[in-house]
């Protein structure tokens, strides 16, 4: 059975641990170890996500399947992007499984359930930034309707940053 619920601040410990574990086997070889460890430090922290979660522009949604957590997903409303002339679009900051619980559409399950509260808050669209080498996920939203729209260099560190794609879904 798939559930998808939203994240309230008394799941921010459980969050900064998924966050680190899918963050590093999506990018976890895209940088020096040391370069991907501060990150995960500085961005990945229980209180970091406590700070998030109380703030209602961000809304945190974690996916389980037969009650484990699967994972997590991350989107703000009235986001603009400089190349979408809409302003009330949806940024949709993270979107992560684990690798075990791929190939069981709980992704896609995700993602549309994204899709419907964008769409329910009134929005016109939702943009991503993707990185450029993590095929697996520009497959699957292009497949979702996202064009390139953009591309735009993703700060791992001072000194390291990966080449992303910036993609955009116009809903109709």
């Amino acid at each position: 059975m798939i559930k998808v619920c939203k994240a309230k601040i008394s799941d921010a410990e459980v969050l900064a641990e998924l966050s680190a574990k899918t963050f590093l086997s999506s990018h976890g070889h895209s940088a020096s170890k040391s370069d991907i460890e501060n990150y995960i430090l500085k961005n990945f922290s229980t209180e970091s996500y406590r700070i998030e979660l109380a703030d209602p522009h961000h809304q945190y949604y974690l996916i389980y399947l037969n009650n484990q957590l699967a994972g997590y997903s991350k989107i703000v409303f009235n986001s603009p992007q400089q190349k979408v002339k809409a302003s009330n679009i949806t940024y949709m900051s993270r979107l992560y499984l684990l690798k075990e619980f791929y190939g069981q559409n709980l992704g896609t399950h995700l993602f549309d359930f994204n899709i419907e509260i964008s769409k329910n808050n009134h929005q016109a669209g939702i943009w991503l930034a993707v990185w450029v080498e993590n095929l697996r996920a520009i497959a699957f939203y292009k497949k979702m309707g996202f064009v390139i729209i953009d591309n735009y260099d993703f700060p791992i560190s001072k000194t390291h940053s990966n080449p992303n794609h910036i993609m955009y879904l116009e809903y109709k």
